[in-house]
């Protein structure tokens, strides 16, 4: 299994990410608070002191026997990764939406955000514990104390979620790509399940087929199956 030597803990940076892209492959970045923390498409992750963790891992599927197949399911690897390692250290199951949040029911638990440069930064947030959520989140997130009635350990959950990585970041290098897709269905349960997305040309709706070999979503609207790539999704 890929080891995860290289641990650095910080107080505070801006994002765990930036911090990461500056080191070698099996780095890993951890800090106790991001100020300019942000999450897919432009958003803000909200990263406050002490409630939540904030990791990012260098790797490079490059290295992999397909580097183009391995690449593009780099985020849902993470995805299937953290839903094991978190369900390995508290007992919770967690559900995945593609591509790259974790919930429990309709709240969020945490978000992936995946950098490529040379290689492939994999950030990723998780509430841990209750926060002071901003009005527009206070709705729609949750944290692991709140859902587990318990504050976990948070050391626990950087342990069981660092392996579990490790453990997917091994399927990807060694082209293992039916085991990452099988798990994220497991976790996801999305086939069925009502979409809308913007198009080209205009919103659409759909319900989920499948995921396709690549990471994207496969989504029968009208009579045929549209390969979803990038688009932000609004599940029904």
């Amino acid at each position: 299994m890929t080891a995860f030597s290289d641990i650095r803990f910080f107080p505070a940076v801006g994002s765990t990410n930036d911090v990461a892209a500056t080191l070698p492959e099996g780095a890993v970045v951890v800090a106790d608070e991001q100020t300019a923390g942000r999450g897919r498409r432009g958003h803000t992750w909200f990263s406050p002191p002490g409630s939540g963790l904030y990791v990012s891992v260098v790797l490079a599927p490059s290295r992999s026997v397909d580097p183009r197949r391995a690449t593009s399911l780099t985020t849902i690897a993470a995805g299937v990764a953290l839903a094991d390692g978190i369900e390995a250290a508290t007992g919770l199951r967690v559900r995945l939406k593609w591509p790259n949040d974790l919930y429990v029911a309709r709240r969020k638990l945490g978000g992936i955000l995946a950098e490529a440069s040379e290689s492939v930064v994999v950030g990723y947030g998780i509430n841990i514990g209750e926060a002071s959520y901003p009005p527009e989140l206070r709705d729609r997130v949750t944290s692991l104390e709140s859902e587990l009635g318990r504050l976990p350990s948070r050391d626990d959950v950087l342990a069981e979620t660092l392996a579990a990585m490790s453990a997917r970041y091994d399927d990807l290098l060694a082209g293992r790509f039916d085991a990452i897709l099988n798990g994220w269905r497991a976790r996801a349960n999305a086939a069925g399940l009502a979409v809308e997305w913007d198009g080209p040309n205009g919103r659409r709706s759909g319900r989920v087929v499948d995921i396709g070999d690549d990471g994207a979503l496969l989504v029968k609207s009208g009579c045929a199956v549209e390969r979803i790539v990038a688009a932000e999704l609004t599940w029904l």
